[in-house]
């Protein structure tokens, strides 16, 4: 079996061997001229200086009356001039003032009289005359080399009569995805089947800072064919991006097929995710393998080819804008590697709040929910909850300021309700995370969420949520919010050929639970022990999922026969479903959060008729 064996290089060390060694290679960066009036956002090659004086001609700066300055010495306001006509010109704004007159009066300080004007005050030498150079002289430097250009230098250029401009190249990126198991964007994939959307991401992220990209045929792992695509690309391209095929598997040729036609520099960095990069130059062009997880390739192309991109363009690397917040749980990193954690951030009275998300590489939808990375440095443990830690934005601060944070039991009904408030009026972005009830109980707590969603069953009464405020909040700090009744049930495949109809049937089939700490766990667990049965014999029972529709999810693709959950989630996978019981699923509110404005739009969304209409839609809910 063929290894590639991976280094461990620390990412700042790996980025600067690399960035050095593409700066040796490229040398100078190609240039290219730009009409003047299409190259916003392009960078300069070289200085730019004015072909003409800005005004060219002595212009007036205002509608009135161009006079020779010496005929009006003797204007005053008690003893008005009179100025016969021939003495003086009409002129507008921007009109060229005769060579034989120096001054203009505004049309606001005359007053017509007998076919000529009065004025009521001398005028000096070029008063309200813009004259020739006012603005620029010809020769000035409009701006040196390396700017990026805005709308108003662009304008400048023109008014400098420079029509063109020598602008850096455009490096173009080719983008190659790899893999037998990779087929083309489908909204109905076979078994095995992983549908390719990284060139997605990776050239819309080149397209924001402002290189262009080229994507390749979907490349089979075969080395040969590998091989002659890298060769072509690196050929017809100023950089090339390899999806995939860079770790250390079978099929991972990346690596190798860059070193036998250039050099890898770096193959393997400090970067948890992102690991199985390979760094390398094939004669002038950078060729970068990017891991196949989405996240993985994501923070490889913030951390690595961004720097590379914006050498190539001629661009500054912007700084990172970085925030401090309090870790609303405890984050646990090992040692080895540099961790981005990607968090969804709060704001409060008492500053910021970063709420981990999913870490998987995989799991794409961590960094379209993310506000911020949390980088966790290398040879650091990580960090406790309600710890101080530094959070660099992913967006303006501004977004954060209006961002309603939910942590809590997950329901549909959430995503449902950030829907209205995006279509509302109200500015506020809700961003929800799937903590299970007791994870919204900490979360209000510690005042590191607004609100949860949560439906907590007392086993001995049989109530939900009330006691568990009363044990966790015994000197308040909490508003318990009524939301809906909702359905749990047993869901089960279509036709339910396990003969499932009772909770006490679980234990003939294979069962997918909930995380602990879910309110769907405690009742799951509650059942259990009423009904006598023995969870370590529930094939399965230790297998959790974090949300409803990834149950149900398990169940419809056939890894799990069983699995505890709502109705809606059930309907949603066209799944037939066993009701169990109704629960109370309430929202648990900060004290200090509730008359916010944020969360009075929350409770006015969850009261409105658009709301019911949606739950009436998704069934499984009792108002």
């Amino acid at each position: 079996m063929k290894q590639n064996y991976l280094n461990n290089t620390p990412i700042e060390e790996a980025l600067n061997i690399y960035l050095g060694a593409v700066k040796d290679a490229v040398g100078e960066r190609k240039t290219e001229t730009v009409k003047t009036c299409e190259a916003f956002g392009r960078v300069l090659a070289k200085a730019v200086y004015a072909v003409i004086c800005s005004p060219h001609y002595n212009a007036s700066a205002m509608d009135g009356i161009a006079v020779k300055s010496a005929d009006t010495v003797s204007a005053a306001e008690n003893e008005p001039l009179f100025l016969p006509d021939g003495s003086f010109q009409v002129v507008d704004t921007g009109d060229a003032i005769p060579d034989e007159y120096d001054a203009v009066i505004m049309v606001e300080d005359i007053t017509e009289k007998d076919g000529g004007v009065l004025i009521y005050s001398s005028a000096h030498p070029w008063q309200n005359i813009r004259q020739i150079g006012e603005d620029i002289c010809m020769g000035d430097m409009l701006a040196p080399s390396l700017t990026v250009l805005t709308p108003q230098l662009c304008g400048s250029f023109l008014a400098g009569g420079v029509t063109e401009v020598e602008c850096i190249g455009k490096p173009l990126f080719g983008i190659i995805p790899t893999g037998d198991e990779i087929v083309s964007p489908t909204s109905n994939p076979k078994k095995g089947e992983i549908i390719e959307f990284n060139s997605v991401i990776f050239s819309g992220m080149l397209k924001e800072i402002g290189t262009e990209s080229k994507i390749y045929e979907i490349v089979p792992d075969k080395k040969e064919l590998l091989t002659a695509v890298i060769r072509q690309a690196a050929e017809e391209c100023d950089a090339v991006l390899v999806l995939a095929g860079s770790s250390a598997g079978r099929d991972d040729y990346t690596s190798e097929i860059i070193d036998s036609l250039g050099r890898v520099l770096v193959h393997g960095i400090a970067a948890k995710p992102g690991k199985p990069a390979v760094l390398g130059l094939i004669g002038k062009t950078p060729v970068v393998g990017l891991p196949g997880y989405p996240v993985s390739g994501i923070v490889v192309m913030n951390e690595i080819v961004k720097p590379v991109a914006d050498f190539l363009s001629g661009k500054e690397t912007p700084e990172k804008a970085f925030i401090t917040a309090t870790a609303a749980r405890s984050i646990v990193s090992s040692l080895k590697y540099k961790e981005f954690v990607r968090v969804t951030v709060g704001k409060r009275e008492n500053g910021f709040f970063a709420q981990p998300l999913p870490r998987a590489a995989g799991v794409i939808t961590s960094f379209t929910k993310a506000d911020g990375i949390l980088e966790v440095p290398q040879n650091t443990e990580g960090y406790e909850i309600g710890e101080q830690v530094r959070v660099r934005l992913l967006r303006p601060v501004e977004e954060i300021d209006n961002s309603l944070i939910v942590a809590g039991s997950h329901d549909p009904l959430i995503d449902e309700i950030a829907d209205l408030l995006k279509r509302s009026e109200a500015p506020y972005r809700l961003c929800s995370s799937h903590v299970g009830s007791m994870g919204a109980v900490t979360a209000v707590r510690t005042h590191t969420a607004h609100l949860g969603g949560i439906h907590l069953l007392d086993t001995e009464s049989g109530k939900y949520n009330e006691s568990y405020i009363k044990r966790y909040f015994p000197n308040g700090g909490a508003r318990l919010v009524k939301g809906v009744g909702r359905i749990q049930g047993l869901m089960v495949k279509k036709g339910n050929p396990c003969n499932i109809y009772t909770f006490p049937d679980i234990v003939s089939c294979r069962y997918v639970n909930r995380q602990k700490g879910s309110g769907t766990r405690i009742l799951c667990d509650f059942l259990t022990q009423k009904y006598g049965l023995d969870e370590s014999k529930i094939k399965g029972y230790y297998t959790e999922e974090c949300t409803h529709t990834a149950v149900a999810a398990q169940i419809a693709n056939g890894n799990a026969d069983c699995g505890l959950g709502i109705y809606s989630a059930a309907k949603m996978y066209d799944l037939d479903f066993i009701e169990i019981c109704v629960e109370e699923y309430d929202f648990l509110i900060d004290e200090k959060a509730y008359d916010s404005d944020s969360v009075q739009a929350f409770l006015k969304a969850l009261g409105s008729e658009a709301f019911k209409k949606r739950l009436s839609e998704m069934g499984g809910y009792r108002l």
